[in-house]
């Protein structure tokens, strides 16, 4: 079936997709290798806002007690939080700035989560908690300004319907933690966005009934955030784990919960941020590592924006340490990029989309189809994907009737499959060496680089006739732009050899 394009636009294509992405904890910011790979992402990509665990944690210090004259006292330090957010800022790209874990000198208890201990317990102090957070964001605001710092969402704790993330997944000490911060947020300036809950997927009733606790007793709420993943239980097998997949139709049923949730309510217009989403909810999957994953993920950005205001890929960068620290190059961590930046097929889904007009011309089940304001047309295509296992579809077309005026276009054309642009593949083809050497490195970022073609494409009645035929799990983007033809009335190609 051939798709005709509408000549005007239906309006303009979110950018929702590119409001955040997800990091590893927030110290790691500090190192070379993150931030190598945050420029290549902003320089190529360009998100908005970075979200990560750990501000808080004892990682980064910002809560030092001390006993002086017999009391105990707090010095707030912001040795390591000024050095992250000043790495962003000269990135460009802003914090979304989630608070927690609980620093383990103010904590109630022992219990931690991930292989750095981030302490999931509620604050032993009330008082203190309220203070550690009245510090921060007032330095914030003196470092950085009022203008730029309510620009960045605060959102209050992770996951905290999980009892791995928050001891015993209790709601009414949630509450109590999201009451005291919110206040206190708002008592340094009312303007400051904060809100949450922040919650995991399987747990969709605590929404309303957040919903109804800030209501209910008028706490702030800027926002409301949850997560959002469609992969089953982990089956373990060393340094690693195997899923079953949902399809990807349900990432999409996830982002639009909230808004259903919370309809005929008084947070019924506040802005929904999924601060998390992937395919799998393991940092150790391979299957982020694959085009698969990458055409999974094609539909979700096409129509996310349709239903949420932002939804943060989890994360830019495989400098993640949730798990322990990664055993091999490719080990299914949830970046973008690996570490020593090699390209995964997902980080060209989005690069393709960052190349994208804002004019949506029309979208279908298979593509999206954009203008800019130069009239150049983009086309993303993506092939289906059967999560039971079966055959991948190779030879899957997509045929597009397109306006355009003048005499004939120029199409360049991106790909990445699993033959293309792939550089898993290429490192299994290698025999998956766990530490690459620089000739390897190198062969493997060459690898990663999408498959580029190119040719002359004919306008016929002011219509291009665009066919497409996409090979295993590829994602493609084609960019259409009109041709000016300079070329000079005595030019003869078949004179080149001087015949």
């Amino acid at each position: 079936m051939r798709y005709p394009v509408p000549a005007e636009p239906s309006g303009r294509l979110s950018d929702a997709w590119r409001f955040c992405v997800g990091t590893g904890r927030f110290d790691l910011a500090l190192r070379r290798d993150y931030q190598d790979s945050l420029a290549l992402v902003q320089r190529e990509i360009g998100f908005r806002h970075i979200r990560g665990h750990g501000l808080f944690s004892d990682g980064v210090g910002v809560h030092r007690p001390y006993e002086y004259e017999g009391a105990r006292r707090v010095l707030h330090s912001f040795t390591y939080l000024d050095q992250v957010i000043d790495a962003y800022l000269e990135l460009g790209i802003q914090p979304f700035l989630e608070l927690g874990f609980m620093p383990s000198e103010l904590a109630s208890g022992e219990q931690t989560v991930f292989w750095w201990r981030g302490n999931i317990t509620p604050p032993s102090s009330w008082q203190e908690w309220a203070g550690l957070v009245r510090a921060t964001v007032t330095h914030l605001i003196d470092r950085y300004g009022l203008d730029l710092v309510r620009r960045w969402p605060i959102e209050v704790w992770n996951e905290p319907n999980l009892d791995v993330f928050w001891l015993g997944a209790d709601e009414a000490a949630y509450h109590r933690l999201y009451e005291i911060t919110a206040r206190t947020i708002k008592d340094v300036d009312t303007s400051l966005q904060v809100g949450g809950p922040s919650i995991s997927p399987g747990s969709d009733e605590w929404m309303p009934r957040f919903a109804d606790f800030v209501t209910a007793r008028d706490v702030p709420c800027d926002f409301l955030s949850r997560h959002a993943y469609t992969s089953g239980p982990a089956q373990h097998v060393p340094f690693g784990v195997h899923q079953t997949m949902g399809p990807a139709s349900g990432l999409l049923e996830q982002f639009a919960t909230t808004r259903r949730q919370v309809a005929g309510g008084p947070l019924a217009d506040l802005p929904v941020h999924i601060t998390e989403f992937n395919s799998s909810y393991r940092p150790d999957n391979p299957i982020h590592d694959t085009a698969f994953n990458a055409a999974y993920l094609a539909p979700v950005l096409a129509e996310g924006g349709e239903l949420v205001d932002s939804f943060s890929y989890w994360t830019f960068s495989d400098m993640f340490e949730e798990a322990g620290i990664p055993t091999s190059i490719f080990h299914g961590g949830f970046g973008l990029l690996t570490h020593r930046q090699i390209k995964k097929p997902t980080y060209h889904l989005y690069a393709f989309l960052a190349r994208m007009g804002d004019q949506l011309l029309t979208r279908g089940e298979d593509h999206l189809v954009t203008r800019d304001a130069a009239g150049r047309v983009t086309v993303l295509a993506w092939a289906p994907v059967d999560v039971t296992g079966g055959p991948a579809v190779s030879g899957h077309t997509v045929r597009l009737s397109i306006p355009f005026r003048g005499e004939s276009v120029f199409m360049l054309r991106s790909s990445v499959s699993e033959e293309m642009g792939n550089a898993w593949t290429a490192w299994s083809e290698m025999g998956r060496p766990r530490s690459p050497h620089p000739k390897q490195l190198d062969i493997l970022r060459e690898a990663a680089e999408p498959v580029r073609r190119h040719r002359s494409l004919p306008v016929n009645g002011g219509t291009v006739e665009l066919d497409l035929t996409l090979d295993r799990h590829e994602v493609t983007l084609v960019e259409l732009s009109p041709v000016v033809d300079e070329t000079p009335p005595w030019w003869d190609d078949s004179r080149i050899l001087g015949l």
